[in-house]
Protein backbone atom coordinates (compact mmCIF):
# COMPACT_ATOMS: atom_id res chain seq x y z
CA UNK A 1 0.00 0.00 0.00
CA UNK A 2 1.40 3.59 -0.91
CA UNK A 3 0.49 6.19 1.01
CA UNK A 4 0.41 10.24 1.09
CA UNK A 5 0.50 11.89 4.20
CA UNK A 6 -1.66 14.78 3.43
CA UNK A 7 0.46 17.30 5.68
CA UNK A 8 -2.66 17.95 8.25
CA UNK A 9 -1.85 14.87 10.56
CA UNK A 10 -3.77 12.20 8.73
CA UNK A 11 -2.75 9.49 5.71
CA UNK A 12 -4.42 9.23 2.08
CA UNK A 13 -4.29 5.70 0.79
CA UNK A 14 -3.08 5.39 -2.86
CA UNK A 15 -3.40 2.62 -5.20
CA UNK A 16 -0.81 0.90 -7.20
CA UNK A 17 1.43 -2.29 -6.94
CA UNK A 18 3.84 -1.31 -9.77
CA UNK A 19 7.39 -3.30 -10.24
CA UNK A 20 10.62 -3.50 -8.25
CA UNK A 21 13.40 -1.85 -8.93
CA UNK A 22 17.00 -2.55 -9.10
CA UNK A 23 20.01 -1.53 -7.07
CA UNK A 24 22.03 -3.63 -9.69
CA UNK A 25 24.50 -0.68 -11.06
CA UNK A 26 26.15 2.53 -9.41
CA UNK A 27 24.41 5.44 -9.97
CA UNK A 28 25.83 9.56 -9.62
CA UNK A 29 23.39 11.72 -8.10
CA UNK A 30 24.28 15.41 -8.53
CA UNK A 31 22.51 18.11 -6.52
CA UNK A 32 21.28 21.03 -8.12
CA UNK A 33 19.52 24.65 -7.29
CA UNK A 34 16.70 23.73 -4.76
CA UNK A 35 14.66 20.55 -5.61
CA UNK A 36 16.88 19.63 -8.71
CA UNK A 37 19.01 16.29 -9.36
CA UNK A 38 20.73 14.60 -12.09
CA UNK A 39 21.13 11.05 -12.03
CA UNK A 40 23.56 9.40 -14.37
CA UNK A 41 23.86 5.36 -15.09
CA UNK A 42 25.42 3.54 -17.91
CA UNK A 43 21.92 4.28 -20.02
CA UNK A 44 22.35 8.24 -20.29
CA UNK A 45 21.57 11.22 -17.97
CA UNK A 46 18.13 11.65 -16.24
CA UNK A 47 17.48 15.15 -14.62
CA UNK A 48 14.73 15.49 -12.36
CA UNK A 49 12.79 19.27 -11.57
CA UNK A 50 14.91 21.68 -13.17
CA UNK A 51 13.53 24.40 -12.09
CA UNK A 52 13.74 28.49 -12.27
CA UNK A 53 16.35 28.12 -8.83
CA UNK A 54 18.28 25.45 -11.10
CA UNK A 55 21.48 26.01 -12.72
CA UNK A 56 21.62 26.01 -16.51
CA UNK A 57 24.28 23.22 -16.19
CA UNK A 58 21.76 20.76 -15.18
CA UNK A 59 20.13 19.58 -18.23
CA UNK A 60 23.15 19.52 -20.46
CA UNK A 61 23.36 16.57 -21.96
CA UNK A 62 20.42 15.40 -20.73
CA UNK A 63 18.75 12.30 -21.94
CA UNK A 64 15.56 12.65 -20.33
CA UNK A 65 13.45 14.91 -18.02
CA UNK A 66 11.12 13.88 -14.75
CA UNK A 67 8.50 17.11 -13.69
CA UNK A 68 6.81 16.12 -10.17
CA UNK A 69 4.42 19.21 -11.05
CA UNK A 70 4.63 22.62 -12.41
CA UNK A 71 5.46 25.38 -9.73
CA UNK A 72 8.25 27.51 -11.20
CA UNK A 73 10.71 26.25 -8.58
CA UNK A 74 9.85 22.70 -9.94
CA UNK A 75 9.20 23.38 -13.30
CA UNK A 76 11.64 26.25 -15.99
CA UNK A 77 10.29 25.80 -19.78
CA UNK A 78 13.49 27.35 -20.85
CA UNK A 79 15.27 24.41 -18.67
CA UNK A 80 13.71 21.78 -20.91
CA UNK A 81 13.43 23.54 -24.25
CA UNK A 82 16.79 24.21 -23.59
CA UNK A 83 17.55 20.43 -23.38
CA UNK A 84 15.18 19.21 -26.06
CA UNK A 85 16.80 21.70 -28.56
CA UNK A 86 20.24 20.40 -27.53
CA UNK A 87 19.52 16.74 -27.92
CA UNK A 88 16.56 15.59 -30.18
CA UNK A 89 16.54 12.24 -29.03
CA UNK A 90 15.71 13.81 -25.44
CA UNK A 91 11.86 12.91 -23.86
CA UNK A 92 10.16 14.18 -20.96
CA UNK A 93 7.98 12.52 -18.36
CA UNK A 94 5.60 14.70 -16.41
CA UNK A 95 1.86 15.94 -14.97
CA UNK A 96 -0.78 17.01 -17.53
CA UNK A 97 -0.70 21.10 -16.30
CA UNK A 98 3.11 20.73 -17.33
CA UNK A 99 2.56 18.68 -20.48
CA UNK A 100 -0.06 21.68 -21.47
CA UNK A 101 2.97 24.13 -21.41
CA UNK A 102 5.09 22.01 -23.58
CA UNK A 103 3.57 22.62 -26.79
CA UNK A 104 5.46 21.66 -29.97
CA UNK A 105 7.75 18.20 -28.38
CA UNK A 106 4.86 15.58 -29.43
CA UNK A 107 5.77 12.37 -28.68
CA UNK A 108 8.89 13.35 -26.88
CA UNK A 109 6.70 14.35 -24.37
CA UNK A 110 4.76 11.83 -21.76
CA UNK A 111 1.87 12.44 -19.50
CA UNK A 112 2.74 10.32 -16.20
CA UNK A 113 0.67 9.68 -13.39
CA UNK A 114 0.23 7.35 -9.73
CA UNK A 115 1.14 3.81 -10.62
CA UNK A 116 3.11 4.59 -13.89
CA UNK A 117 6.29 2.72 -15.20
CA UNK A 118 8.57 3.39 -17.87
CA UNK A 119 12.14 3.28 -19.05
CA UNK A 120 13.83 6.93 -18.97
CA UNK A 121 17.26 7.64 -19.75
CA UNK A 122 18.29 3.96 -19.21
CA UNK A 123 16.30 3.82 -15.95
CA UNK A 124 13.56 2.07 -14.49
CA UNK A 125 10.74 5.00 -13.04
CA UNK A 126 8.04 4.55 -10.93
CA UNK A 127 5.40 6.75 -10.21
CA UNK A 128 3.76 7.42 -6.69
CA UNK A 129 1.49 10.00 -5.62
CA UNK A 130 -1.43 12.04 -6.80
CA UNK A 131 -1.24 15.30 -5.14
CA UNK A 132 0.46 18.61 -3.82
CA UNK A 133 0.53 19.33 -0.17
CA UNK A 134 -1.53 21.27 0.87
CA UNK A 135 -0.66 24.58 1.93
CA UNK A 136 -4.08 26.10 3.12
CA UNK A 137 -7.43 24.44 2.09
CA UNK A 138 -8.85 27.34 0.26
CA UNK A 139 -6.21 26.94 -2.01
CA UNK A 140 -6.49 25.15 -5.37
CA UNK A 141 -5.36 21.83 -4.99
CA UNK A 142 -2.24 21.09 -7.26
CA UNK A 143 -1.39 17.24 -8.76
CA UNK A 144 2.12 16.33 -8.53
CA UNK A 145 3.56 12.93 -9.04
CA UNK A 146 6.64 11.61 -7.62
CA UNK A 147 9.23 9.10 -9.21
CA UNK A 148 10.95 6.07 -7.56
CA UNK A 149 14.53 6.09 -10.35
CA UNK A 150 15.60 2.13 -10.46
CA UNK A 151 13.68 1.20 -7.22
CA UNK A 152 16.91 3.13 -5.05
CA UNK A 153 16.45 7.06 -5.30
CA UNK A 154 12.82 8.59 -4.47
CA UNK A 155 12.04 12.06 -5.21
CA UNK A 156 8.40 12.91 -3.74
CA UNK A 157 8.01 16.67 -5.20
CA UNK A 158 6.13 18.17 -2.98
CA UNK A 159 4.52 15.88 -1.20
CA UNK A 160 5.15 13.36 1.48
CA UNK A 161 4.27 10.33 -0.46
CA UNK A 162 5.59 6.92 0.99
CA UNK A 163 6.41 4.48 -1.86
CA UNK A 164 5.79 0.48 -1.05
CA UNK A 165 8.96 -0.40 -1.45
CA UNK A 166 12.35 -0.02 -0.24
CA UNK A 167 14.23 3.49 -0.70
CA UNK A 168 17.94 3.84 -0.37
CA UNK A 169 18.42 7.15 -1.12
CA UNK A 170 15.48 9.24 -0.53
CA UNK A 171 15.35 13.31 -1.61
CA UNK A 172 13.83 14.94 1.52
CA UNK A 173 12.35 18.28 0.95
CA UNK A 174 13.64 20.09 4.42
CA UNK A 175 11.61 23.87 3.64
CA UNK A 176 8.78 24.22 2.73
CA UNK A 177 5.47 25.90 3.28
CA UNK A 178 2.73 22.92 3.30
CA UNK A 179 4.22 20.26 5.98
CA UNK A 180 5.58 20.65 9.08
CA UNK A 181 8.76 19.50 10.90
CA UNK A 182 7.26 16.59 13.15
CA UNK A 183 5.43 15.25 9.39
CA UNK A 184 8.40 15.31 7.48
CA UNK A 185 10.67 13.55 9.97
CA UNK A 186 7.80 11.17 10.69
CA UNK A 187 7.74 10.75 6.61
CA UNK A 188 11.35 9.67 6.65
CA UNK A 189 10.91 7.44 9.50
CA UNK A 190 8.15 5.72 7.92
CA UNK A 191 10.32 5.16 4.14
CA UNK A 192 13.68 4.33 6.40
CA UNK A 193 15.91 4.68 3.49
CA UNK A 194 19.86 4.19 3.90
CA UNK A 195 20.15 7.45 3.47
CA UNK A 196 18.28 11.10 3.18
CA UNK A 197 19.65 13.91 1.19
CA UNK A 198 18.01 17.41 2.07
CA UNK A 199 16.31 19.22 -1.45
CA UNK A 200 14.12 22.35 -1.02
CA UNK A 201 16.22 24.27 0.81
CA UNK A 202 17.08 27.75 -2.09
CA UNK A 203 15.07 29.46 0.16
CA UNK A 204 17.17 29.26 3.46
CA UNK A 205 20.15 31.15 4.14
CA UNK A 206 23.36 29.97 6.21
CA UNK A 207 21.35 30.02 9.48
CA UNK A 208 18.54 28.16 7.72
CA UNK A 209 20.47 25.75 6.58
CA UNK A 210 22.65 24.79 9.85
CA UNK A 211 19.05 24.62 11.71
CA UNK A 212 17.81 22.30 9.29
CA UNK A 213 20.94 20.04 9.33
CA UNK A 214 20.85 19.93 12.84
CA UNK A 215 17.14 19.49 13.51
CA UNK A 216 17.19 16.53 10.58
CA UNK A 217 20.76 15.25 12.21
CA UNK A 218 22.51 14.48 14.91
CA UNK A 219 20.77 17.37 17.08
CA UNK A 220 16.98 16.14 16.78
CA UNK A 221 14.21 13.34 17.78
CA UNK A 222 16.37 11.18 14.91
CA UNK A 223 14.98 10.10 11.34
CA UNK A 224 16.82 6.79 11.58
CA UNK A 225 18.39 7.42 8.83
CA UNK A 226 22.05 8.70 7.76
CA UNK A 227 21.20 12.18 6.67
CA UNK A 228 24.02 13.11 3.71
CA UNK A 229 24.10 17.47 3.18
CA UNK A 230 25.01 18.33 -0.47
CA UNK A 231 25.41 21.52 -1.72
CA UNK A 232 25.11 22.29 -5.24
CA UNK A 233 27.06 20.29 -7.84
CA UNK A 234 28.22 17.81 -5.01
CA UNK A 235 27.68 14.37 -5.63
CA UNK A 236 26.85 10.97 -4.78
CA UNK A 237 28.63 7.75 -6.49
CA UNK A 238 26.38 5.06 -5.35
CA UNK A 239 23.28 6.32 -5.26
Amino acid sequence: MTTDYDCRGGRVPAAGDGATGRWGEAVKLTKFGHACVRLEGPGGRLVIDPGALTEDAAVEDADGILVTHEHFDHFAESHVRTAAEANRNLRVWTVPAVAELLTGLGDRLQVVGHGDVFAAAGFEVEAFGTWHGTTHPDMPPVRNTGFLVDGSVFHPGDALTVPDRPVKTLLMPVHTSWCRTAELIDWVRDIAPARAVPVHDSALNGVGVAMADGLFGKHGPGINSTYVRLDPMDAIDDA
